[in-house]
């Protein structure tokens, strides 16, 4: 029975009064609207929101529900609604959820399994008993022996001569690496185009291993700030999942004994991550071995740090020639071939806004 439960889909930017009802009960448990939702799954007992799960892409979270209907089949029945509509409407079958680490018994009866909790803080479930165990096995074909194996993981935004250069320097000190891309296809750069560009980039170059991203590893499921960029977001939201997840299951699974990382002078969300990564892996006493980190100065070119930022303020510009002192030729290639006009037409678009406004 439904006990006149009415479920419906609300867009927060479309619907003003229903996002402020859902924000309400949101703030009744201790929670807010985040930016990333696209819509809210709500339940509506009498017109009145008792119940509500937010969907940004395959994540599931602001989940809340009315005081009154607490310790009834409504969270079954609202989880239900959602993976739903997010097979049906949207394709996601394979579904994360953020929680409270107290609320996660709740979710495991509506069939999501814990990936990994941080105590006090937050907890990453997801609607599959095997997913993160299938993701480690297939790794695990990929184990190479040594004492000393490395881990990278590269947005790659583009591939710069600064992303090789990190590689190297890491080669130099351990017996195989392991190089991760970003899967999320939320940058400049497709994701298929990073991830050719990076095994471009690295041709040639001996004891490397170049995967694939995967929801696992700096993803919106793991890591979302990462891809809001908002430092006020970043300060609320903890890198200690995706941390974790690469200490308990990723690193194990290959062997990884030290994560190598550029350091960051210019993007606050990288060089927060950068911090937690001494705490979450080097520190913490969590299960899984813990891993060195190992911070290596930025190459130069003119006495500035190479960023991929840089390279792409150098495409929006048209400045092709600078570029080619900062990127291997095949990202050179690629700028010039399908990404300059893109770049250009986006400048235009701004310089035509600064216009209008003045």
């Amino acid at each position: 029975m439904n006990y006149g439960l009415e479920f419906e889909l609300l867009y927060p930017k479309e619907d003003a009064g229903g996002a402020a009802e859902v924000r309400r009960l949101l703030r009744a448990s201790n929670l807010d609207v985040e930016p990333d939702i696209q819509f809210f799954v709500v339940a509506r007992k009498e017109r009145r929101i008792v119940a509500c799960a937010g969907l940004a892409g395959d994540v599931v979270k602001c989940v809340a529900i009315a005081a009154e209907c607490r310790g009834t089949s409504l969270s079954l029945k609202l989880m239900n609604e959602v993976q739903q509509v997010a097979s049906i409407e949207r394709g996601h079958n394979h579904l994360f959820l953020y929680t409270k680490p107290e609320n996660a018994v709740l979710f495991e009866g509506c069939g999501f399994h814990q990936v990994v909790s941080v105590l006090g803080s937050a907890c990453l479930m997801e609607n599959t008993p095997v997913g993160i165990r299938d993701y480690c096995d297939m790794l695990a074909a990929f184990r190479q022996p040594g004492e000393r194996i490395g881990g990278i993981v590269v947005n790659a935004n583009p591939f710069t001569l600064g992303h090789r250069h990190l590689v190297q320097q890491a080669l130099g000190a351990c017996d195989w690496l392991h190089v991760f891309v970003v899967s999320e296809d939320a940058s400049a750069i497709s994701y298929a185009d990073r991830l050719d560009l990076v095994r471009a980039g690295l041709a040639g170059l001996d004891r490397v291993t170049v995967h694939a991203g995967s929801r696992y590893l700096v993803s919106k499921a793991t890591f979302p700030s990462y891809f809001l960029k908002d430092a006020k977001v970043v300060e609320a939201c903890s890198t200690a999942l995706d941390l974790l997840i690469f200490r308990r299951y990723i690193s194990p699974a290959l062997g990884i004994t030290h994560r190598f990382v550029g350091n960051e002078p210019f993007c606050a969300v990288t060089r927060k991550y950068n911090r937690d990564m001494h705490e979450w892996l080097e520190h913490a006493s969590e299960e899984g071995p813990a891993l060195r980190v190992v911070e290596i100065p930025r190459l130069e070119v003119g006495g500035i740090p190479v960023s991929a930022s840089r390279v792409r303020q150098l495409l929006g510009e048209g400045d092709f020639e600078m570029m080619a002192h900062l990127v291997p030729a095949t990202t050179l290639a690629l700028m010039r071939a399908k990404y300059a006009g893109r770049a250009r037409a986006r400048t235009f678009r701004r310089e035509t806004r600064i216009i209008e406004v003045k």
